[in-house]
């Protein structure tokens, strides 16, 4: 599984410098090779997110979470992505597991104070 590691951080390095064309090649070849890598859609999530896809964005976040229930990383995303769009039940709703799962969690902590 070497091979899909490398792959995703290759993917991961194109998100951090903005090639999310290539971003999202990268890790969408990582989930047809491994479909229950929660990472991968974690990141593929975030790409969505970063170009304005947000539906997607929170289908592959969604789907990072049904994967890895305890995924803090992925829970946050999404909470983050549905404050955005102004769905403030379901962010609070993903704080609110984050803080089950971690109740020192500083993302969670922060921003369910907003609700």
């Amino acid at each position: 599984m070497a091979p899909v590691k490398e792959q995703l951080e290759r993917g991961i390095e194109y998100k951090s410098v903005g090639k999310y064309e290539e971003a999202i090649a990268e890790i969408k070849a990582v989930i047809a090779l491994d479909p229950i890598c929660a990472e991968a859609h974690r990141q593929l999530g975030l790409v969505y997110g970063y170009i304005g896809m947000l539906d997607e964005a929170i289908q592959e976040l969604s789907e990072a979470i049904i994967i890895d229930q305890s995924n803090i990383s992925a829970r946050n995303d999404l909470a983050l992505t549905y404050s955005m769009l102004g769905m403030l039940d379901e962010a609070k709703s993903q704080f609110q597991e984050v803080l089950i799962i971690d109740p020192e969690n500083q993302v969670a902590k922060r921003n369910i104070q907003l609700f």
